[in-house]
This record gives structure tokens, sequence and C-alpha cells, in this order.
């Protein structure tokens, strides 16, 4: 399966039966993103959190039988 990166452009090839695939077929609203473009937004997520003036939105659960 090709797919297209929506940051970069470039297009890859990716196994068509692998679960990424799949869930690109049934779900059009999910997007592809390249490793490097993936690693590229994680670092510079990783540095802006290491400022401290980065608020992370990310909702932490807590697990009831662990209190």
């Amino acid at each position: 399966m090709r797919v297209q990166c929506v940051i970069c452009d470039t297009i890859e090839k990716i196994d068509s039966y692998c679960l990424q695939a799949k869930r690109l077929r049934n779900r059009r609203l999910n997007t592809y993103m390249c490793q490097t473009c993936h690693d590229r937004i994680g670092e510079n997520t990783k540095k802006r959190l290491a400022t401290g003036q980065f608020k992370f939105n990310r909702e932490r659960k807590k697990e009831k039988h662990l209190s």
C-alpha cells in the first residue's frame, strides 16, 4: 500500500496487511506520518516540556485499584 506523509508529502510503501494499513483504509480520518517527521515532532515536544513553560494537556488516568 502506498501512503503519503501529511507533513512532508513523501510517498512510502507499507505492508498492505499490517494493522496501520487497515486503520488507514477503514478510518478515513486517520492520517499517515513518516517516521522521520514523527521522531522530529517527538524531539521538539520533549524540548518544550523541558523548558517548563509548555503545558502538556494529556489527561493522566488514575487506576482505582492502586489507590
